[in-house]
């Protein structure tokens, strides 16, 4: 595990990260409502546009206006690409799904990006990892229950947005050699307002009363919750607040359970926490193998 130094605040990067987590299940919360009355791509388009008022904060604390500058932009656009499609699926997810169901396959997102970094960054990874991503998925397994009824239609395509997702982290890890975590959060961001704005014309349903607050609170609740990873990761160590990532399954449960009335049935949790523990053991690993990993502050830009 990563020795903590004296620049490293723990307590206050887990409060931080608690607080990060929150915002996003409460954001997933709202993508889920609204999605009932309002196209994908209607949702997509407030999630991203509203987003990058926080986002630019991030850019002024980090320098502003410079630090957008890249000589990557076709790596950018792939990345960009990639996210989109995740974001679509897990929004699609989230509309067919309970809630707490698509966080938990969102937690394979670790074993995936352990997988693909060998083929697409020829990373080496050793048995104790490839263990932990094998057992990772026969969690996944037991989660997504492969069949033909609704449900699990929409866990293959919670799964598809994981795979994405990954992809896009992948991406991000390179990219990250270079340019700077603001510049890949406004490139995608801001790709995403654009690709969505361009179908409004065909797929706006005009919002009514409280759901304009409600939608444009989706973009800014997730742009604030963004932030307050980012710092969190900056102030302490990826082991020592990695584990309060899978608080999600907690605060899903309990927002599924008040709004909808879902409970997650004993195989859910099962596999849940397979996945969780796999995920925990190959962070474990790449902190004691010194290994780069992807700032998870950036998660947001990808996954939801």
């Amino acid at each position: 595990m990563s020795v903590v130094t004296s620049h490293d605040q723990p307590g206050r990067g887990i409060v931080l990260m608690l607080a990060a987590v929150a915002c996003f299940v409460v954001m997933d919360a709202l993508i889920k409502w609204l999605s009932a009355t309002y196209p994908t791509l209607q949702v997509v388009f407030f999630r991203s546009l509203f987003a990058l008022v926080p986002i630019a904060v991030l850019i002024a604390q980090q320098g502003g206006i410079a630090r957008l500058r890249t000589e990557r932009p076709g790596l950018h656009a792939l990345r960009c690409l990639v996210g989109f499609g995740s974001m679509l699926c897990f929004f699609h997810a989230f509309r067919v799904m309970p809630l707490a169901d698509v966080i938990a396959i969102g937690f394979a997102a670790p074993l995936f990006v352990t997988a693909l970094s060998v083929p697409l960054l020829k990373e080496k990874v050793g048995i104790r990892r490839w263990s932990a991503v094998v057992v990772g998925f026969a969690g996944v397994l037991i989660m997504v229950r492969p069949g033909v009824d609704i449900f699990e239609v929409g866990a293959g395509i919670a799964l598809l947005g994981t795979v994405l997702y990954s992809l896009a982290m992948i991406l991000m890890r390179d990219l990250g050699r270079t340019d700077s975590t603001a510049a890949i959060t406004f490139y995608f961001t801001m790709s995403g307002t654009i690709v969505a704005g361009l179908a409004m014309p065909f797929s706006w349903v005009q919002p009514v009363g409280l759901d304009w607050a409600l939608l444009i609170l989706v973009g800014l609740i997730g742009g604030v919750a963004q932030l307050l990873m980012t710092q969190a990761f900056r102030l302490t160590p990826v082991a020592v607040i990695a584990p309060f990532d899978y608080t999600a399954m907690l605060w899903g449960t309990a927002l599924g359970y008040m709004v909808w009335g879902e409970i997650p049935d004993a195989l859910l949790w099962v596999g849940a926490a397979i996945v969780a523990a796999s995920g925990l053991y190959i962070v474990y690993r790449e902190t004691r193998l010194r290994l780069p990993r992807p700032n998870i502050g950036t998660r947001t830009t990808g996954r939801r």
